[in-house]
């Protein structure tokens, strides 16, 4: 369900590398909230509606690793230990013995998102 994002870059890597560094600090860590923000926007309409309870229940962090820093988002809504978003995500067995199969709504829902952080991230290494 991750998402990595490989950038390349031919030549002199000093301004990628000067880029990445700045990622660490606080004016953009303010630029990850608003993409965080955006996703969950996203994932939330993007949810399919029952009681509306998991369309709700998004989140998101920014976690600092010891190569950088990642943005993950959350569900929250669970029963019985399970994560309801998951189950309607890549489908779940019924006690009757029946399946309900899987909506893949978080990957279309996310996929705008990655895709302006890249166009973003090519826009400040490249100075446009």
């Amino acid at each position: 369900m991750g998402r990595v994002i490989h950038l390349r870059r031919k030549g002199d890597h000093t301004v990628y590398m000067n880029f990445l560094k700045e990622l660490l600090d606080p004016k953009y860590l303010k630029k990850l909230d608003k993409y965080g923000e955006e996703g969950v926007k996203a994932l939330s309409l993007a949810t399919p509606v029952d009681t509306g309870k998991t369309a709700a229940s998004w989140t998101y962090a920014i976690q600092e690793t010891s190569t950088g820093v990642k943005l993950v988002w959350y569900n929250t809504n669970e029963k019985d230990g399970e994560n309801i978003a998951i189950l309607i995500q890549y489908g779940h067995g019924l006690v009757n013995g029946g399946y309900v199969p899987g909506r893949d709504y978080i990957n279309p829902a996310l996929r705008p998102i990655f895709d302006k952080i890249v166009s973003d991230i090519r826009k400040e290494v490249n100075g446009s």
